[in-house]
């Protein structure tokens, strides 16, 4: 087996993490259905470690549609009732309702913007920012939402 001397951010530790290192995080994203997916899962971790997350994120996808917002904004209680049986996600239903309103209120966003992507990217003028640390802290500037 080849070692590998990849430099990762310290909490980088279990292979998962690593994956999730290497391929996604801290990198652009501007497709609707993968910022969905984040903002979903993002939600869901509140409380629990991203790791929990990642390992049932394939979970998360088979009991959510594969993300689709459409489908997932007319989830009703049946629906809800059934994703609380699911040992595969995290199963919280105010963490469920949630993710229904989330997905009605991104369909609505993206009437008004014609995309998610081009109303959260204009937050930062559509480029990603680099961080510049001083002092441990990361200095960023970011839009005003008002």
């Amino acid at each position: 087996m080849k070692k590998d001397d990849r430099e990762r951010c310290s909490w980088a530790t279990t292979e998962l993490y690593k994956e999730y290192h290497d391929n996604e995080w801290g990198k652009p994203v501007h497709d609707d259905r993968k910022l969905f997916e984040m903002l979903i899962l993002e939600g869901m971790q509140a409380g629990l470690s991203w790791l929990t997350i990642l390992n049932k994120r394939v979970g998360f996808q088979e009991a959510f549609d594969k993300f689709d917002y459409q489908k997932i904004a007319l989830y009703d209680e049946a629906k809800i009732d059934e994703l609380m049986q699911n040992a595969n996600i995290v199963r919280n239903r105010l963490k469920i309702k949630s993710a229904i309103t989330n997905a009605q209120q991104f369909i609505k966003i993206q009437e008004k913007y014609g995309s998610f992507d081009a109303f959260i990217w204009s937050y930062v003028d559509n480029k990603p920012i680099h961080n510049h640390f001083k002092s441990g802290f990361a200095r960023i500037r970011v839009k005003s939402l008002i």
